[in-house]
């Protein structure tokens, strides 16, 4: 097993424990409503007193034979590890005397809940599994009926929070919401954690010289665009440079010393790929 697949593997693992902790520590105590399985679960749990975990494992099991059944091989083994991993998790933590007691502050437990919540489901999906649940019946009807993942998705959790509503307080709802929202938040914020780049564009009748200065003195990477001034209609070169946020003010301030009087356009970029960053930089 190559050191890649070891890392995905910890990942996975890793985001579905960090998901259960937020879950069992802050949500289940405080009877914070949920979406997902896991909101399934807790209504379960809530009318029946099946410890959540087993709820929740059971639940996934039918929902992964599901996607088995209608997905194929391939769909299920980017799932599995979540499947059974994730209730397991649940189980183990709600043996651990304390950690059901952390606080009694709603508030408190929605925010913290919230972000444990989104950074384990975006540790996962970050590393193009899933957390299955039910992510899958809205796969099923996509590859079946050609019915939007996201419309089906917002069904089935507004479906599930409306369930909890029967039984919890108008705060309790209100914090469940907040709490969808925040964790939605996170996972969008750690897909894309550690990629984000900030990207210059600078605009001087010095770009030699301002790409010496990058290039060589600061090892950063560079383009050079053919572009035309929009007053003068004149042509030149323009300087592309992609660089992290630690790297900015000295390439700003680099640039600004050789000319004051350049055009400079900063702005934030998601994901960068390719040469200098997801492959080596020199040629060989």
């Amino acid at each position: 097993m190559n050191r890649m697949l070891m890392k995905k593997l910890f990942m996975i693992l890793l985001g579905n424990f960090i998901l259960a902790f937020g879950v069992n520590c802050f949500m289940l105590p405080n009877g914070i409503i949920m979406g997902g399985a896991t909101g399934i679960g807790l209504t379960i749990h809530k009318f029946t007193g099946i410890s959540l975990s087993y709820a929740v494992w059971v639940l996934n099991c039918i929902l992964f034979f599901l996607g088995l059944f209608f997905m194929g091989k391939a769909f299920a083994m980017s799932i599995i590890l979540s499947t059974f991993f994730y209730p397991l998790c649940l189980n183990i933590l709600e043996r651990v005397p304390g950690l059901m007691h952390l606080t009694d502050n709603l508030l408190l437990a929605d925010i913290y809940g919230g972000v444990f919540i989104g950074l384990g489901i975006g540790l996962v999906v970050r590393q193009g599994a899933s957390t299955g649940g039910l992510d899958i019946p809205p796969l099923i009807l996509q590859k079946k009926f050609g019915i939007p993942v996201g419309i089906t998705l917002y069904i089935c959790d507004f479906s599930v929070l409306i369930m909890q509503a029967f039984f919890s307080t108008s705060d309790q709802v209100l914090y469940g919401i907040l709490n969808v929202f925040l964790s939605s938040m996170m996972v969008n914020y750690v897909t894309v954690m550690g990629a984000r780049k900030v990207q210059l564009l600078v605009i001087s009748d010095k770009y030699e010289e301002i790409r010496k200065e990058l290039l060589l003195d600061m090892d950063l990477g560079v383009t050079l665009v053919h572009v035309e001034t929009g007053y003068l209609r004149k042509e030149q070169m323009a300087v592309l440079c992609v660089t992290t946020a630690r790297k900015l003010y000295g390439a700003n301030l680099a640039i600004q010393s050789i000319d004051p009087r350049a055009f400079i356009s900063i702005s934030n970029i998601s994901e960068v790929r390719g040469r200098g960053f997801t492959l080596d930089r020199k040629y060989k």
